[in-house]
C-alpha cells in the first residue's frame, strides 16, 4: 500500500513538472523569446549558392557547421568577415563547414564585395530574407549559429565577433575532433 501511494505521488509530481514545462515554453514563445535557440536542432533549409548550386543544410550532417547571416551594406558584418575567413581557412577540408547566408540584397553586389575583402568561404542566397526571418527568426545582422555534428545549435551570436581567437579555435577543434 505504501509503495502504491509513493508511486502515485511520484506520478503526480512528474505530471505537474511536465505540465509546468509545457506552460513555460508556451509563455516563452508568447513573450517573444526567439527561436531557434541553443540546444535546439537547426531548422533545415535549401538555398542557392552564389555559384547557382542548391545547398541543403542536411548535406553537412556529420560536420560542425558555422552559419552566418549577413549583408554587404551591414557595417558590423564587415568587421567580422576577416576573422571568419581565417577560421574558414584554418578548418577547411576537415569536418567543418562555413555557410555565409547573404540576406535580402541584389546578387550583383555580393561577388565584388567578396573579391574586395578576399573572402573565399561559401555564400548562399536568401534574397527575400525568408530563411533568416521565418525559419531562423533573426533579429539583426550579423547573426551566427554554430551547429555540432548532429545539427544541434551549440552557440548563437547576435552581432559581430572575432571568430579567430584562441578560445574559439580551441572550441572548434574540440567539436571537430569530438573530444
Amino acid at each position: 500500500m505504501k509503495i502504491r501511494l509513493i508511486y502515485q505521488i511520484f506520478l503526480i509530481a512528474f505530471l505537474v513538472l511536465l505540465f509546468s514545462i509545457i506552460v513555460q515554453r508556451g509563455e516563452l514563445q508568447a513573450s517573444g523569446m526567439e527561436y531557434p535557440e541553443k540546444n535546439f536542432f537547426a531548422p533545415s533549409f535549401e538555398l542557392p549558392s552564389l555559384k547557382g548550386k542548391k545547398i541543403k543544410l542536411s548535406d553537412y550532417r556529420g560536420k560542425v557547421v558555422f552559419i552566418n547571416f549577413w549583408a554587404t551594406w551591414c557595417i558590423p558584418c564587415k568587421t567580422e568577415m576577416a576573422s571568419m575567413e581565417k577560421t574558414y581557412q584554418r578548418f577547411k577540408g576537415r569536418d567543418f563547414a562555413m555557410l555565409a547566408i547573404s540576406v535580402g540584397q541584389d546578387i550583383s553586389l555580393i561577388k565584388p564585395y567578396l573579391e574586395k575583402y578576399n573572402l573565399t568561404f561559401p555564400v548562399l542566397l536568401d534574397p527575400g530574407s525568408k530563411m533568416a526571418k521565418k525559419k531562423y527568426r533573426t533579429i539583426g545582422l550579423p547573426e551566427t549559429y554554430v551547429l555540432d555534428k548532429t545539427g544541434l545549435i551549440v552557440h548563437k551570436a547576435v552581432g559581430p565577433r572575432n571568430w579567430d581567437t584562441r578560445e574559439l579555435i580551441e572550441a572548434f577543434e574540440q567539436m571537430i575532433s569530438g573530444k
